[in-house]
């Protein structure tokens, strides 16, 4: 994988670019981000640029025989370690055994969790580990000579999952041998041996863009680039949770939006009937990402509302649309408590409540709120 295919995070590559050439690089490093953020595309990634034989000023070259073998996940000097399960009774949990199904996970999904990966290997309710057996291999695979007389690197992806078992290799992190970079991926530090942060360089890998998750969607997707721009909001930073709305949600939403905040806001009660009975007829994963991408566009009104002169980062109708929103004659928090109760709905519906009545009584609700009327029960 070259750095060119991980979704934004332009200032952590030109970061470690920048150590790489600055030769001060170091032999541990800690990516740490949350799902969707690109930690694991990211390590594997930065390993192929250490094993390319013709690096480029920004990237691997992607041609040469050891980026060929590291995109493949085949190079002789890279070790991959992950969560694993044991493969048959009596059997430790090992990477190795899974060493080909990871590989063809990673060209599947490579933005996939940690809980998706289990998954793709069955392991159903079975918990997935980095065990000390796994740990002493790595130490006595870095001890080796490297294979093609240049670097070896040590992936290590959700070291969250070594427990204690991490302390065996307190040694090795601290003091690997000569030409060796082990890169660690988390999503959260918290879970991770303080003796192991410690011992590590971390870096941080924030929440994407929109702007970077929409030109992904677009460009490696084809999806439509207004589609895309949504699904990017909705996404919260994460590429992961964009492609999980893009598989769920085809089509555009504003226009739906339109028509029901349009019942809503002129408590039309045959349009509020319609809009629950329609979209009740949808999937929950549909229903739920509808009433997100509302959510997105309400906090935008509110941003609008209280930081004056700021635009809103959306497509022109619906910029226009949360300006004038933002701008309607409503209470002082009425557009909190609009994303509140959406909130609430989105809560239930996720816990099998019947969408038809949750959608109809949402739209009640927030007539109340815009009018700013007591709802009694």
């Amino acid at each position: 994988m070259l750095l060119s295919n991980v979704v934004g995070q332009q200032h952590v590559k030109d970061g470690l670019l920048k150590m790489w050439t600055g030769d001060h690089f170091p032999h541990a490093l800690m990516l740490a981000g949350a799902e969707g953020t690109g930690g694991l595309p990211m390590a594997l990634a930065l390993a192929q640029y250490i094993l390319c034989e013709n690096k480029q000023l920004n990237d691997a070259c992607g041609q040469c025989p050891s980026c060929s073998r590291a995109a493949r996940l085949e190079h002789a000097d890279l070790h991959i370690s992950f969560p694993s399960i044991p493969p048959k009774p009596g059997t430790k949990a090992m990477s190795r055994h899974y060493m080909q199904e990871f590989r063809e996970f990673v060209v599947q999904t490579p933005y996939g969790t940690t809980y998706d990966w289990l998954q793709f290997i069955n392991a159903e309710n079975k918990q997935g580990n980095i065990t000390a057996e796994e740990c002493r291999e790595i130490i006595d695979t870095l001890y080796l000579k490297s294979y093609e007389g240049g670097y070896k690197v040590q992936i290590i992806w959700r070291p969250e999952y070594l427990g204690k078992e991490g302390n065996i290799l307190l040694k090795l992190i601290e003091e690997p041998p000569a030409d060796t970079i082990l890169i660690l991926v988390a999503e959260n530090t918290e879970d991770i041996l303080p003796t192991i942060l410690s011992r590590t360089q971390i870096v941080r890998l924030a929440p994407l863009s929109a702007a970077d998750i929409a030109q992904a969607l677009s460009e490696r997707l084809a999806t439509d680039p207004r589609r895309a721009a949504q699904v990017a909001h909705m996404a919260n930073g994460s590429y992961t949770e964009a492609l999980r709305l893009v598989r769920n949600a085809e089509n555009d939403l504003f226009p739906a939006v339109k028509q029901w905040f349009n019942s809503v806001f002129t408590n039309n009660g045959p349009g509020i009937g319609k809009f629950a009975e329609e979209w009740s007829k949808a999937g929950r994963e549909q229903q739920k990402n509808f009433l997100q991408y509302v959510i997105q566009l309400l906090e935008q009104a509110i941003r609008v509302r209280y930081m004056p002169g700021i635009k809103p980062a959306l497509p022109e109708e619906e910029a226009d649309f949360v300006q004038r929103l933002a701008k309607m004659n409503l209470a002082f928090d009425a557009i909190e408590r609009m994303v509140k109760t959406i909130a609430d709905t989105i809560f239930y519906i996720e816990r099998n409540a019947h969408s038809k009545t949750q959608l109809h009584a949402l739209s009640i609700r927030l007539t109340y709120i815009i009018q700013n009327k007591e709802l009694t029960l």
